[in-house]
């Protein structure tokens, strides 16, 4: 899931050395926090939020065969 988020979110920004997805897992959750320059910040969340929310679409879509509910923080 860390690939995948990379591969969404590298292409979008200035500095993709800089983007960082680090992952904690609770009993029933997993949360992917998701670190970019604050340059890039945001070219990540776009107008109103939609590619912030466009990336947390394709995220937990790929998390729906886990039992685990999926968030995904974008953290500047």
């Amino acid at each position: 899931m860390k690939e995948l988020i990379e591969a969404i979110v590298k292409p979008l920004v200035d500095s993709p050395e800089h983007v960082e997805v680090n992952e904690l897992e609770t009993e029933n959750q997993i949360t992917f926090r998701l670190s970019v320059q604050r340059d890039d910040i945001g070219k990540v969340i776009g107008k109103q939020g939609r590619i912030a929310k466009a990336i947390r679409t394709v995220v937990y879509a790929a998390g729906s065969t886990s039992s685990k509910r999926i968030l995904l923080e974008i953290n500047d």
